[in-house]
């Protein structure tokens, strides 16, 4: 990892962007984001903020950020709501600081909702499913494939360094069934570009004066190719989760059609989900930022849970 962006301050950010022809006030706000570095900049004379995303180096190429800003774009010309970025003056959206590879994006201008009614369940089900219809016309050829082998399998030499060895046999025998249900269910011919990581944290609603309010998704950095199914489990919330999965599927099949089988797809995603995410944290230990974030990921209990909750899932497929 480049000690470019361990090393990377707000002052740093600001005169690369005025580098670039902004005219910038001082004032910002560092964006609560672990994986990259991201500012909220105050322009001169008015105009509205720009939020500056400055990715971590080799996390993702030039051109699969090419490829994500490019579906942003798709979906925002098909009137979908959608923060696109910024076309640069030589017409580009990327620019590069240093060793990293750095975005503009408008500000968004809207409010997380604490409880979703019935009808806003349906409004971000059909939501969904524009989206959706705008990912099926083409495939993403530089972003990653939502599955056991990319998501699970690749993962697991990684996490098995860190995990207490008392723990490591059931640690692997859980995560290979949950990969094999996988590799056995899931149809890639079925995949489609998907959000990737549509959790309720990145749905915004807009709060107009006039006018109807709207939802939007936010934060497409997981943008890959998958099962659609994939951009539903993480919005249902527990003890509702039937009633939230009937509102949404209701509103997402007035648009496009769902193969309610991918349903029990759900479960195992859960657990592939765990894997990929404490692979995630591994691969960023140099970071300090993770240290401090998750304190916990080097101890007994940690990796105890972890494979409480893999082995529970295992049973379940």
């Amino acid at each position: 990892m480049s000690s470019d962006f361990f090393n990377f301050t707000p002052d740093l950010a600001l005169n690369r962007i005025e580098d670039l022809g902004f005219e910038l006030t001082g004032r910002y706000t560092q964006m609560n984001s672990y994986e990259n570095r991201v500012f909220d900049f105050e322009l001169e004379h008015g105009h509205p903020s720009i939020i500056a995303k400055f990715y971590r180096p080799n996390r993702w190429s030039l051109d699969a950020i090419k490829e994500e800003h490019s579906f942003l774009y798709e979906l925002k010309e098909q009137g979908i709501p959608a923060v696109a970025p910024l076309l640069l003056n030589n017409k580009e959206t990327t620019f590069k600081t240093e060793s990293m590879i750095s975005t503009l994006f408008p500000k968004a201008q809207g409010r997380l909702i604490q409880e979703f009614l019935s009808d806003d369940l349906k409004s971000i089900g059909r939501l969904l499913a524009r989206i959706h219809n705008i990912g099926s016309q083409k495939k993403a050829t530089h972003r990653p494939t939502l599955n056991g082998f990319f998501y699970g399998e690749e993962n697991l030499p990684i996490v098995s360094k860190w995990i207490a060895p008392e723990l490591l046999k059931r640690y692997e025998e859980a995560s290979y069934q949950i990969i094999d249900f996988l590799d056995e269910h899931l149809d890639e011919s079925k995949f489609i570009r998907i959000h990737g990581d549509c959790h309720r944290g990145n749905i915004l609603q807009t709060d107009p004066k006039q006018g109807a309010k709207e939802f939007f998704f936010i934060d497409f950095d997981d943008f890959c190719m998958g099962p659609p199914v994939q951009d539903f489990w993480m919005l249902f919330s527990g003890e509702d989760s039937r009633k939230e999965e009937d509102y949404i599927l209701t509103g997402y099949t007035e648009l496009r059609d769902f193969e309610y089988e991918s349903l029990e797809l759900v479960t195992a995603l859960r657990g592939l989900r765990i894997i990929n995410y404490a692979a995630w944290i591994a691969k960023r230990w140099d970071d300090p930022v993770f240290k401090k974030i998750f304190p916990n990921f080097r101890e007994y209990i940690y990796w105890a849970e972890e494979v409480e909750a893999l082995e529970k899932i295992a049973w379940k497929l």
